[in-house]
């Protein structure tokens, strides 16, 4: 049975082929890591979660890689605005790094929880700040680039090809561009920046061969797509709101640079709505993945995520995520009673779910349709369990089985044991943050007091037993310190 994909590039399903047989190379964008992590990053890691698993499932070695952007990602996609990141320093007063740090360990935890299996790869952009400065040499040398006054421009009347993943129009972005303040140093106002001049009291700059600056947003994915997997990789996943610029840009240095087809399928996620509205932190409803796993279990979460095809619109609401509850749960307890079932002597046909549900998967990951084979063979199997003849020893043990395949391995939506869900943080997580709470109330207190080493200790030791204090204009937060 074939895979079949949706191609962004294309507008079309293809049948897969990997550039190489039995690998996939895989790059996903990652998160910018200045807040935490919110239900639309969500969205999208679980749904590239998912694709990873399927496809090492039909036999494929899969090597995925999906960065971190610490640096570069200003707050104006015309090349204009602060970083992200200097930006959320400037306001917890700290220094960059830290924020960096701090919000990708709080990301990986939130991961962790929704069990999306970590990347084989999980490169830093400022890690790699000479991979970039090396793929802009190589655009300067071949006159796909330009230097002005210490920045450098990628020039878009070099490359003809781009937007031609979103679509939009040379006049498009020139009309897009012409939202924000241009510089007059650019040539076209479409040509988006590779290498950016730090301003006097900038924290994040490095030496280059133009000056100190720091990098363009754009240039880091190709710098670590192309380092790690190759010129020409299979999939690029990312949020449909990247197509443009992002995407298209990524597109133009990569084929610019290297001459060859920069992806084979493009792959995009759909966007998170509230009720019906779109989720952004400027609408202030945006759903904190935090505040939301204090409420429901995150399994729940991720159920939720993959009812909803990847490619649609996923809506936030107090009612859905009630539902996906309640539907898990009858999943969970039909997995619950096959573990305590005592052999019988019926039989039960398995093959035909199987087909089903690969049919469903190999069909561009059709999630939706996938799990409602989970729920048609739940019907199925509590039925055959209610007659008095009961299964066989090998009926229980297939049904185990496809259980344990397709919704522990390949879905992640069924644990081993199936505990029951919770409604909120479970007994222990619970105390743990009302201890937290407590402690960090007595640090406040000794704060006011000018007790500064009495704060400092608190923070220390918490630190030493694995949680991380982290102070801002808001107060005081925590976050759990992975091991991994």
């Amino acid at each position: 049975m074939s895979l079949f994909i949706y191609n962004s590039l294309g507008k079309k399903k293809e049948q897969f082929e990997s550039l190489y047989p039995g690998l996939v190379t895989m790059y996903v964008c990652g998160p910018t890591v200045y807040g935490h992590a919110h239900l639309g990053h969500a969205k999208s890691y679980v749904s590239f979660d998912v694709v990873a698993r399927w496809l090492r499932h039909i036999g494929f070695r899969v090597k995925y890689v999906q960065n971190i952007t610490d640096v570069g990602h200003l707050t104006d996609d015309g090349d204009d605005g602060e970083d992200k990141i200097e930006r959320q320093a400037r306001t917890e007063k700290t220094d960059p790094m830290e924020i960096a740090q701090f919000y990708t360990r709080s990301f990986y935890e939130d991961m962790d929880r929704l069990g999306v299996e970590r990347p084989n790869i999980a490169p830093t952009a400022t890690g790699h700040i000479p991979e970039q400065i090396a793929l802009i040499e190589k655009l300067i040398a071949s006159e796909h680039a330009y230097v002005v006054n210490g920045n450098v421009y990628f020039s878009v009347d070099s490359f003809p090809g781009y937007g031609k993943l979103s679509g939009r129009t040379d006049q498009d972005a020139v009309l897009s561009g012409n939202r924000v303040q241009l510089r007059s140093e650019k040539r076209n106002p479409s040509d988006f920046a590779l290498w950016k001049k730090a301003e006097p009291g900038h924290m994040m700059q490095w030496h280059s061969p133009w000056g100190s600056g720091f990098p363009g947003w754009h240039v880091e994915c190709s710098a670590m797509a192309t380092k790690y997997l190759g010129p020409t990789i299979d999939i690029h996943g990312g949020g449909m709101e990247n197509k443009f610029p992002h995407h298209d840009c990524e597109i133009a240095q990569s084929e610019a640079a290297s001459g060859k087809p920069f992806v084979r399928y493009w792959m995009h996620n759909n966007m998170v709505t509230v009720n019906g509205t779109k989720m952004g932190k400027s609408l202030k409803n945006s759903v904190n993945l935090k505040d939301l796993f204090k409420r429901v279990d995150p399994v729940v979460i991720r159920f939720f995520i993959l009812q909803s095809h990847y490619r649609s619109p996923l809506d936030y609401s107090e009612t859905a995520i009630r539902a996906s509850q309640t539907g898990l749960e009858k999943l969970h307890d039909t997995m619950r009673r096959l573990l305590q079932a005592l052999p019988g002597s019926g039989e039960l046909n398995i093959s035909a779910f199987i087909d089903r549900f690969e049919s469903a998967m190999n069909d561009d990951f059709n999630t939706p349709i996938a799990i409602s084979v989970l729920f048609d063979f739940s019907k199925s199997l509590n039925s055959a369990l209610d007659q008095e003849c009961g299964l066989s020893e090998t009926a229980l043990d297939n049904a185990k089985r496809f259980l344990g395949m397709y919704g522990t391995t390949l879905l992640g939506i069924i644990p081993p044991e199936a505990q029951p869900l919770t409604t909120g943080m479970e007994n222990g997580e619970k105390t743990l943050d009302e201890v937290i709470s407590i402690l960090l109330d007595m640090r406040k207190e000794a704060r006011e007091q000018k007790n500064y080493p009495l704060s400092d200790t608190i923070r220390d030791r918490l630190l030493e037993a694995g949680i991380e204090v982290k102070d801002t204009k808001d107060g005081a937060s925590w976050s759990k310190v992975s091991n991994r």
